[in-house]
């Protein structure tokens, strides 16, 4: 008999499987969403079949089993300020995109229309908007608007399981967004849209067909650990992990009697569930023979009995001492309920017993003493059993056959158990060969790719070598055509001052030969006026001389 749902039951004993320790509640995001079922075919109390077309009566995001649990206002709060923060570090600006009536698509189109068609136009669209579509589905899914959010729900569900064309081959072509909304409307669950989930393209095609457990804490490939029984074969997303038989819902309760586990199959069914479903009645005991004797649970996968008594007391020994007082009175309520129609002596005891507590911690008893009370109680039950059945069969007589068929009974049992241990340790040890094979496998695989990525890293090794080959001789290289330049700069400047100083020498030389030819000029213009003036003076002289020959005349 098990004590809570989910993966923790692989390491659970196959004679009796005693509850977990008290597992940690993680502070983050707990996606308790065993909404509107995934099953088609399946009623939502999990007991008549529906066509795809029926209405759901049992709201999206309520279920009677099961709670679902979102992220606290305060983290909600503190991914705003990070936001804001990285929003305010970020001096860039956002660019808003504008996106016209015929590119906008809508969710019925997205649910109606073919994946191809719909993955083109979401290509194009902007993240803010893609981003709208989604917040939009979280509102359906959460019926916050009332009956015309349910009908929207119901009617795109209708429309999406009603669709023969998705199949894994024409989802892998699907938009990442509008494959998280198909996801999220075929199963009901929000969590498929929440920023902080990101599962891969094939897990959500794998969700969508069936092929995956739909309980994002699970994950586990269908039907889980290769189950064989008619409900894990037939049942569309069922998982026998955390999944209930009955209801076909899941949630993360562990170490409670929410959840009885069936000893034999290990599949799981919510406590409400079985009592509502009449599977938990009285019925024949494993102790005192055929006759109904105590209360047992029948489990509806593979309808064999487990006694409930035994069950409840390894619960609360292992899990009370770290119960607070809501749980120890919620935990002490389920008992009463279970054991309400019991028969036999010892569930009547319990029965009162949880009454008594209860009542008294609803007057002021601290939750210590009821755990403490309700621990002794199952130690003075434990001490009067053998008392109790050894005066029942002392005080009848057993007729020979009757002994005879009790004594068959109990083999037959026996033989039957043995028969499923061994199918089940022969399915585990198929299980861990093909594992050691696949390990094996892997192993070499492994190998090679180091044997690979050691040549490879010698060849990057003698590549880097000469590299820096190269690079030395480029560097030699550099240095050499440096050494070259600066001598050829000092050269230019050599020839440099050289031209210069030439040029000054010819400046100078003109400037004198300029000089000396002007002197020259004006040298012979000197000689010129001085000819001419002499000339004057001497023609002057004659003209004088004549004159004076003339008046003495």
């Amino acid at each position: 008999m098990g004590t809570s749902s989910g993966s923790n039951i692989h390491n659970q004993p196959s004679s009796k499987m005693l509850p977990p320790r008290q597992q940690p509640r993680s502070g983050g995001l707990q996606t308790s969403l065993s909404l509107v079922t995934s099953d088609p075919m399946l009623s939502p109390d999990g007991q008549e079949p529906r066509s795809n077309s029926d209405n759901i009566r049992e709201s999206p995001t309520e279920s009677a089993s099961s709670r679902e649990t979102w992220p606290t206002a305060d983290t909600v709060n503190g991914k705003k300020m990070e936001n804001g923060k990285s929003e305010i570090d970020c001096p860039e600006q956002s660019v808003i995109r504008r996106v016209s009536s015929a590119d906008k698509i809508s969710l019925r189109e997205i649910a109606r229309e073919r994946v191809d068609l719909v993955s083109e136009k979401m290509h194009r669209l902007p993240e803010e908007f893609l981003e709208e579509l989604k917040n939009g589905l979280r509102a359906i899914l959460e019926c916050n608007g009332g009956s015309h959010q349910r009908e929207e729900f119901l009617t795109l569900q209708r429309f999406v399981q009603g669709r023969s064309d998705l199949t894994a081959k024409t989802l892998i072509r699907a938009h990442r967004v509008q494959l998280e909304i198909l996801v999220a409307i075929n199963s009901g669950i929000q969590a498929f849209l929440h920023p902080n989930i990101s599962l891969s393209q094939t897990s959500l095609i794998e969700v969508f067909v069936y092929k995956r457990c739909r309980n994002i804490a699970c994950q586990t490939q269908l039907p889980a650990d290769d189950c064989t029984c008619e409900i894990c074969t037939h049942r569309n997303g069922f998982c026998n992990l955390c999944m209930c038989v009955i209801c076909n819902k899941f949630d993360f309760e562990v170490n409670t009697c929410r959840w009885i586990g069936c000893d034999l199959c290990s599949h799981w069914t919510h406590t409400d569930c079985a009592i509502r479903d009449g599977q938990i009645c009285m019925g024949p005991s494993a102790k005192s023979g055929a006759c109904p004797s105590e209360m047992v649970f029948r489990c509806r996968a593979c309808n064999r009995t487990s006694e409930l008594l035994g069950w409840v007391k390894d619960v609360f020994q292992h899990c009370a001492p770290a119960w607070d007082r809501e749980a120890l009175m919620r935990e002490l309520d389920f008992v009463s309920r279970i054991f309400r129609g019991s028969e036999d002596p010892r569930g009547r005891k319990l029965y009162w017993k949880c009454e008594e507590l209860l009542e008294k911690m609803k007057g002021g008893l601290p939750e210590s003493m009821a755990c403490r009370g309700i621990l002794l109680f199952f130690q003075e039950l434990e001490v009067d059993s053998p008392k109790s059945l050894e005066n029942g069969e002392a005080g009848r007589l057993i007729a020979p056959h009757e002994a005879c068929n009790r004594i068959a009974e109990v083999v037959q049992e026996a033989i039957r158990k043995m028969e499923m241990v061994a199918d089940e340790k022969m399915r585990m040890f198929k299980k861990a060969r093909l594992s050691l094979d696949a390990c094996d496998r892997e192993l070499e695989d492994k190998a090679r790719e180091v044997t690979e990525l050691q040549m490879e890293r010698t060849k990057k090794k003698q590549q880097i070598e000469e590299l820096e080959k190269i690079v030395r001789l480029k560097q030699a290289e550099a240095d050499m055509f440096q050494l070259k330049a600066n001598e050829a700069k000092r050269e230019a400047e050599r020839l440099q001052r050289i031209a210069l100083a030439k040029t000054d020498k010819s400046e100078e030389e003109y400037a004198s030969s300029y000089l000396k030819l002007r002197l020259s000029e004006a040298e012979a213009e000197k000689q010129y006026l001085f000819e001419k003036i002499k000339l004057q003076e001497s023609s002057r002289a004659s003209q004088s001389g004549g004159g004076m020959n003339l008046h003495r005349c």
